[in-house]
């Protein structure tokens, strides 16, 4: 790992910044911050809290597929406006209900499917429309096995760098 400050920009626009470098699995990753003051931001920390961000970005990703953000039914500015806060509504209901059953394996969000458990939904409103279900939280646990709901274990290297929990008070 590297932790530099260097200047960007040219002349008049010229903005000190700090940079940040990591080997990791044999590939260099790069990290810019305006945080200069290494006490206060640790590099560790950088590189968590970069990782932590590219998870909105899988967050569009979900989003564009799984509710097929990506086909609009309106035109209208209102419309499709409308639509945006319906699919993230649905988003953020699915990240809750992901959630809740990682919490009833006592696992971390990441270890559960949200594709999943999204496309599994059907099975449950079948089970509740037949009388077998009425929590589909529960359901979904109960049936985790069959449905696919939790991720398999990869066999992983053990990584050099450790990436800190940031959202984990337990870690502060």
């Amino acid at each position: 790992m590297h932790d530099a400050l260097i200047w960007i920009g040219k002349n008049e626009h010229r903005q000190l910044v700090r940079l940040i470098k990591v080997l990791y699995k044999g590939k260099w990753y790069r990290y810019l911050t305006n945080e200069l003051a290494t006490t206060h931001l640790p590099a560790l920390y950088v590189v968590a809290l970069y990782w932590q961000r590219w998870r909105i970005e899988d967050a569009y990703a979900i989003v564009k597929r799984l509710l097929s953000l990506v086909y609009f039914w309106v035109g209208s500015q209102n419309g499709v406006q409308l639509q945006l806060w319906a699919t993230w509504l649905l988003y953020a209901v699915l990240v809750d209900l992901t959630d809740a059953v990682a919490e009833t394996f006592n696992q971390p969000f990441a270890a559960i499917s949200m594709e999943m458990v999204y496309r599994h939904l059907y099975f449950f409103t079948q089970a509740y429309r037949r009388g077998e279900a009425n929590n589909p939280v529960n359901y979904l646990a109960n049936n985790a096995t069959w449905l696919g709901v939790l991720k398999r274990k990869r066999k992983r290297r053990p990584s050099p760098l450790h990436l800190f929990n940031l959202t984990n008070p337990a870690n502060s």
